[in-house]
């Protein structure tokens, strides 16, 4: 398998090399040890762990069998298969508008049975109004100088929120309660989007939590995160999405997400915030 072109393809090759050199000198075997216990030449261990080489999923499970580190094979497979696509620039993804990125998360959202959502900054994508939704996507499209298909991105993203009412999924929601009181849009635009908060809340299926300003927290805000049935986590950053694939990151994902959790009020309380915040909208 040839290296990936991408920079940042090239990076995350490189770093998952240097963790296989680590647990091969971690066991203290040399590079000829290795490859006889592997059944393999001893240059492939060379261009293995110089990055020349990207290996196999069978190629990594047998170089940490060969190590005694089996227990570390499942995250290093994860990270080799997802060494492309980890990290996205959002201004390759909207290369060509912000349609075709909403519409091209259904496959994601249908599969998936229990979602875990945080947000500290904006309300979550399955819970926007056409109003609210149209007000962030034209400042997304505005920031990142984007094709402006905001219209219909906004459409695409309504459709795709479908799996909120639609089959038997779970939606464990976070939002800190700062996100009620930033304006995206006019005072009638936030209005209606906290209202339809308020309306949401009694879905069976959805969880929605706030994190009150005054809570006394034992994990800092983070950016935004989702984590899909414990497989996997997107991470939105300002320039870029993250892929995270490896169980230990998903896995520290869903730790965070918990430990905000505890932090959150729900039911009248966070109903209470919510209608606080259209008070203020006056």
């Amino acid at each position: 398998m040839p290296t990936s072109p991408s920079p940042r393809a090239q990076v995350a090759r490189e770093a998952l090399a240097e963790r296989l050199k680590e647990i091969r000198q971690d066991a203290g075997l040399t590079g000829h040890d290795l490859a006889v216990r592997c059944g393999w030449h001893k240059a492939k261990s060379s261009r293995i762990e110089n990055a020349k080489t990207a290996p196999s999923d069978a190629d990594i499970q047998a170089w940490c069998h060969a190590c005694g580190a089996a227990e570390q094979a499942a995250d290093l497979v994860a990270a080799n298969r997802t060494a492309d696509s980890l990290y996205v620039q959002w201004k390759r993804l909207h290369r060509t508008g912000l349609r075709r990125i909403q519409e091209s998360y259904i496959p994601l959202y249908e599969q998936t049975r229990h979602f875990r959502v945080y947000c500290s900054s904006v309300v979550p994508g399955f819970l926007q109004t056409e109003a609210y939704a149209t007000a962030l996507l034209s400042s997304v499209a505005a920031f990142r100088e984007s094709p402006n298909d905001v219209t219909d991105a906004v459409a695409a993203r309504l459709a795709r929120s479908h799996v909120v009412c639609d089959g038997n999924r779970r939606f464990a929601m976070l939002v800190e309660e700062s996100v009620l009181r930033y304006r995206l849009g006019d005072a009638e635009a936030m209005a209606g989007q906290l209202g339809y908060l308020l309306s949401v809340m009694s879905l069976p299926s959805v969880s929605l939590g706030v994190i009150p300003f005054e809570a006394i927290r034992s994990l800092w805000p983070l950016e935004t995160f989702n984590v899909f049935d414990d497989k996997q986590a997107a991470v939105e950053l300002l320039t870029a999405q993250v892929t995270v694939t490896a169980p230990g990151e998903v896995a520290m994902y869903v730790k965070a997400f918990v430990d905000l959790q505890s932090h959150a009020v729900y039911g009248s309380r966070a109903r209470s915030l919510i209608t606080a915040a259209i008070d203020v909208l006056g």
